[in-house]
């Protein structure tokens, strides 16, 4: 039945509807196809074959007795291994907490057990999502499905691989940086990084609060807007979560009259002429439709990478204070006094990339450096916001790249460390401005690696992006 796992999520929950095939079958497919082929990708940390068609079996019962709990009753799903679930592990994809099983529900997976979803795993990431290629995971390498000696992105790497390799129909990931985007457009998939707040943090792991968001993964914008749907809302346990029930935002799919903007400092001379050739496509395709493109600029964009690290790395050396083995994490066997135990146990079980950011943030809050750098970051922060909701009271939407390259090479040697952050260009403004952001396939290079469109909105602009999108996605080429 491998043909089944490359099946949509609205196409399963119509063929269960009409008993083409059976929760059960279409469960041991997706766990079939995933011990086929994880052994080379690496998307997944952890996988319950027992329990997911023990709830399969259950899903068939319900079915059978027209008590379905709604359209996708039965159908499998991944979670990124910072998301909580209180039947199985969650890691960060870190030694810090190998074994660690939460007492708790997230938020989300609340929401997907309440829908019928059959959580198959977790997924791999970079470690406490700190990374953007997937190869930072304390576990294993990610590598990207189109052609494993390149990287998936990260830093749900594991949640988009897993869906362009068929393993999963769709996953969740995070998204503090384009932690879900990025990803997604290296391996050829659909990401959502949501408007902050309509989807809880509550049962996320932070990396960066003011930043994190869950967003979905899938393999078209149709699937990734019914996902949404079924995981936002208010949470009475996240103070900056809320309902949005607003059906103005919504814009017509013929897309006669909107204005979609392209800012210089997102096509800057770093882009890839591929990625370049293949986003100005899209612009076209948009023209077609009967928008208009318009050539802007939005000046501080160009500080938007800088201001993002400073304010995200000072949050992570407070949000991972937590993991010092006495409260969180696992503890060196070699510590005999207190200090020991802080120092040895996150010397040993925390990687390079996390012990840099600590440092890096640490730094930056410290005294006679936390207004020279810290406080400047968060003005650059308020100067971002204002201008891009400027640029929203005159267009639609902005189009950019989602990275100013396709997938690198895993293990590419890069002459500073801080190099692999370019990736981030262009997936951070929506971060630092709280705005939504959606990536989709729009072709390949000429290596046949996926290259990704974005599209950001204003505030709660999430049903313009996917009516946009949707209509794009019917004449881009994939």
């Amino acid at each position: 039945m491998k043909e089944i796992t490359k099946r949509t999520l609205a196409e399963h929950s119509e063929a269960l509807f009409k008993k083409e095939y059976s929760s059960f079958e279409l469960v041991g497919a997706y766990l079939s196809e995933i011990e086929r082929t994880d052994r080379e990708i690496g998307a997944f940390l952890h996988v319950d074959a027992e329990k997911a068609l023990y709830l399969a079996k259950e899903a068939d019962q319900r079915r059978a007795m027209g008590k379905t709990l709604g359209a996708f009753d039965g159908i499998p799903i991944a979670l990124k291994d910072n998301i909580c679930t209180s039947d199985m592990p969650t890691t960060c994809a870190s030694r810090m907490l190998e074994g660690y099983t939460p007492p708790y529900d997230a938020f989300v997976t609340q929401k997907l057990k309440s829908s019928g979803f059959v959580i198959l795993g977790k997924n791999n990431m970079d470690e406490f999502a700190m990374g953007s290629t997937g190869e930072h995971s304390a576990i294993k390498i990610t590598r990207n499905p189109n052609n494993i000696k390149h990287s998936a992105g990260g830093s749900s790497s594991g949640s988009a691989a897993a869906v362009a390799a068929c393993q999963v129909p769709a996953a969740l990931g995070s998204d503090t940086g384009g932690s879900v985007r990025l990803p997604a457009s290296f391996c050829g998939a659909v990401a959502l990084k949501p408007t902050y707040g309509r989807i809880s943090r509550y049962g996320l792991v932070a990396y960066a609060s003011s930043f994190d968001q869950i967003g979905p993964i899938t393999r078209t914008v149709r699937d990734n807007s019914s996902l949404f749907a079924a995981i936002q809302g208010k949470d009475l346990q996240d103070e900056t979560s809320f309902d949005h029930n607003d059906a103005s935002d919504k814009a017509p799919l013929s897309l006669k009259g909107a204005r979609i903007a392209l800012p210089s400092e997102l096509f800057d001379t770093n882009i890839e002429n591929d990625v370049k050739s293949a986003i100005l496509k899209v612009a076209q395709h948009l023209e077609d439709m009967g928008a208009e493109v318009v050539e802007i600029s939005i000046p501080s964009l160009k500080h938007a990478l800088p201001a993002y690290y400073i304010i995200s790395c000072a949050e992570a050396s407070s949000n991972l204070a937590r993991f010092d083995s006495v409260r969180y994490g696992k503890r060196s066997t070699d510590a005999k006094t207190h200090d020991e135990i802080y120092k040895l146990s996150r010397s040993e079980h925390l990687g390079d990339e996390v012990k840099r950011r600590i440092l890096l943030g640490s730094y930056l809050l410290s005294e006679g450096y936390r207004e020279k750098y810290y406080k400047q970051a968060l003005s650059v922060r308020d100067l971002i916001k204002r201008e891009l909701h400027e640029t929203f009271s005159q267009f639609d939407v902005i189009l950019s790249p989602t990275s100013p390259t396709t997938a690198p090479l895993i293990g590419q040697k890069r002459e500073n460390v801080t190099d692999v952050y370019a990736q981030d260009l262009c997936c951070v403004p929506a971060n630092i401005a709280g705005i939504p952001a959606l990536t989709l396939p729009c072709g390949k290079d000429r290596r046949g690696l996926p290259i990704g469109a974005q599209l950001m909105g204003d505030t709660n602009s999430e049903a313009k992006l996917y009516s946009i999108s949707e209509a794009l996605e019917g004449v881009i080429e994939r």
